[in-house]
């Protein structure tokens, strides 16, 4: 059954999750349920407080939105992030929410921008 409507959350709200957020606050079929980012100054985070999204700068608090959440898109590129989703997943038995990753967020900012887009990443440890 499609969605007319997607719950989605961010980690990463830094060169990469920014641009990205601005494109989920255009459009009228998403909810951003929240973003998350180690540095409360980033500004994906800013940007999310403007438009009065829940931050936090514990990723975990994203993944614990459990069944509400339809997509949560981590865009820190650090695996440790990813490893630790997956197991929080698993974990509380969600199998509804969809884990999206920086590689499938760079093929779909590529493909709306029209020519490649390079991810910077910032290999903080989480």
């Amino acid at each position: 059954m499609p969605n007319d409507l997607f719950r989605v959350a961010v980690i990463g709200a830094g060169e990469t999750g920014t641009p990205l957020l601005r494109k989920l606050l255009a459009v009228p079929f998403v909810e951003l349920l929240g973003v998350a980012d180690l540095d409360r100054e980033a500004p994906g985070m800013r940007l999310a407080d403007q438009h009065g999204v829940k931050t936090t700068t514990n990723f975990h608090d994203l993944a614990e939105l459990g069944e509400r959440l339809d997509v949560l898109i981590d865009v820190t590129g650090v695996p440790a992030v990813r490893e630790s989703l997956r197991k929080a997943m698993q974990e509380t038995g969600n199998h509804h929410t969809v884990i999206v990753h920086e590689t499938v967020i760079q093929l779909m900012l590529s493909l709306l921008n029209g020519e490649l887009v390079r991810l910077k990443r910032d290999m903080q440890d989480y």
